[in-house]
Parts: structure tokens; C-alpha cells; sequence
């Protein structure tokens, strides 16, 4: 069985990070080997959490692994807790990357046109390393465009200014995408979550690029923001770059989870921050 290395922060409440990405990889015949970078009481979005920071803990891991001989097929990361996380992060690639492990970045730094509190300029450097070591990297259109050095705010504007141009929105956003992967010598980019109207109705489309091949995933929008839809979305295109699988079809099978757990969400008038229940929706990622 494969195994792919899961260089997540692990919540007691609020299903993202390692607690959405294990279940995930697991059901899709791949084994997860979690390395808790942070233990949180709970995730951020909650009014109050107690955190851990793992920093520290991440040599040890390696030593051990290295002992027995661990070789992932794959590598995934995606939170990381500040800069010096994500120093410790680029040795564990260094130490166990071979020609045929599959690397995967999740460059969490932002999202809806605005930086996270967290962010930092050395933190983008060490962003922009670790994406340099990846084969994919799974960022939102507000990371996108963070990696690709731009003004955000004037850029993220004029992709809202399209929103309601769907074909011209795609355009733009594929354009970031053709740049990344360029810059970065990437194998395949995902662009995450992006908003635009069809005619009268709110879409949500995830554009692929893999190769010299585009494809955009799209689904009507239901509700709005759950904590760890992205981490789900991600973990699935992990296990599938691994596998070898196509990455749309991936990408569909997830969107066709997410769909139904978000709807499920918003019927029961849940809370945001508890995430979505995906776990009774696995199924639709089986073979």
C-alpha cells in the first residue's frame, strides 16, 4: 500500500487539517502517516483554543523514520504554524524525498483577497522553497496570487470585477495558473474554490492544470464557508496524484462529497467553525 506523509496540525474540534485529511487518504486505498505539527484543542475559528506548537518535535520524526527506513510515496503539507515550522517542513522533504515521491503544498497564507494575521514576508519565502520542492500545489486564487508576487488587492479586484463574466473569469485565473506552474516547474496546480455567477447562479469551479491539459471542476454554490472543505478537497487530489489517477476525476468525486455534506450543513443550520460531515459521504470516493 502506498503511504503518503501528512505534515498537518491536529484539532480536537472542528473537522480540518489532519482530521479531515487521514479518513480521506485512508478510504482512497492510501495509508495516511500523520506528523502533528500543532495539537489544538480546537481549530482557529473558534472564539478561544489552546495550541501546541510541534516545531520542535518535527527532528525526531525524522530521526525515527529514517531508522526504519520509512519511504512515502507521497508528502503533504498544508497549515504551517509560522516560519520556523516551515524551515523543519522543508528538511523532513529534503530527507525523504526520492525521484518518485510525490510532493503536494497546501500554501496556506490567505484567502478571500486578504493575507492571514499570521503572515509574514519571510514566511512567503519559505512558502515559495517549499513550493519550488513540490510536483503540486493546491492554493486558493488569493495564494495564487500571493506566490506569483502581484499586487494582491489590485489583482484580486479586477478577477471580482469579472465575476460575472465566467468565461473571462476562467481566462484570468488560468493565466495565474499557467505562471505558477512555469515559475515553480510545477507538475500540476490546483486553484481552489473560485466564485463567479452563471447567468443567475452562484458557481464554485476548481481549476486543474496538469501538463499542458486544463480542465475546471465546477459545482452551484450552496451555503457558505466550512471549516476544512479545502483540507478535504486537497487530500483527495493527494491521494489521487499518488495513485496515479486522473486528477479531474479526483477532483469531481470530491466536489461530489462536499456537495452533499455542505448541503447537509447548511439544512441543519450547523456552525461554521464545526466543519461538514463528509464522514457518511466517503463512499463517493471508492474506486
Amino acid at each position: 500500500m502506498k503511504k503518503i506523509a501528512v505534515l498537518q496540525d491536529l484539532s480536537g474540534l472542528g473537522r480540518c487539517s489532519l482530521t479531515a485529511a487521514i479518513p480521506v487518504i485512508s478510504v482512497m486505498g492510501v495509508q495516511a502517516c500523520p506528523l502533528p505539527t500543532a495539537i489544538l484543542s480546537n481549530q482557529t475559528g473558534y472564539p478561544s483554543f489552546y495550541c501546541e506548537d510541534y516545531t520542535n518535535k518535527i527532528q525526531y520524526f525524522i530521526r525515527e523514520w529514517k531508522k526504519l527506513q520509512m519511504e512515502p510515496d507521497g508528502i503533504y503539507t498544508g497549515f504551517l504554524a509560522g516560519e520556523r515550522q516551515a524551515e523543519e517542513i522543508l528538511k523532513f522533504v529534503h530527507a525523504f524525498r526520492n525521484k518518485e515521491t510525490k510532493v503536494i503544498v497546501d500554501p496556506v497564507m490567505g484567502d478571500g483577497g486578504k493575507k492571514y494575521d499570521f503572515f509574514t514576508e519571510h514566511l512567503l519565502e519559505q512558502m515559495k522553497m517549499l513550493v519550488s520542492e513540490a510536483d503540486m500545489i493546491t492554493p486558493n486564487i488569493t495564494e495564487a496570487l500571493i506566490l506569483c508576487g502581484d499586487d494582491l488587492e489590485a489583482s484580486y479586484h479586477k478577477l471580482e470585477m469579472l465575476d460575472t463574466k465566467p468565461e473571462a473569469y476562467q481566462r484570468a485565473v488560468e493565466e495565474v495558473g499557467n505562471s505558477l506552474k512555469n515559475r515553480f516547474g510545477l507538475e500540476a496546480v490546483v486553484i481552489t474554490g473560485n466564485h463567479y455567477q452563471n447567468g443567475t447562479e452562484n458557481m464554485v469551479g476548481n481549476l486543474i492544470i496538469q501538463g499542458q491539459k486544463k480542465d475546471w471542476v465546477e459545482s452551484s454554490k450552496v451555503g457558505g464557508s466550512y471549516s476544512g472543505t479545502g483540507d478535504l478537497f486537497a487530500s483527495v487530489l493527494s491521494a489521487g496524484l499518488v495513485k496515479g489517477e486522473s486528477l479531474r476525476i479526483c477532483a469531481e468525486k470530491a466536489v461530489r462529497m462536499l456537495r452533499a455534506a455542505i448541503g447537509d450543513a447548511v439544512k441543519s443550520g450547523s456552525d461554521r467553525n464545526d466543519g461538514v460531515e463528509f464522514e457518511k459521504y466517503l463512499s463517493y470516493l471508492w474506486d
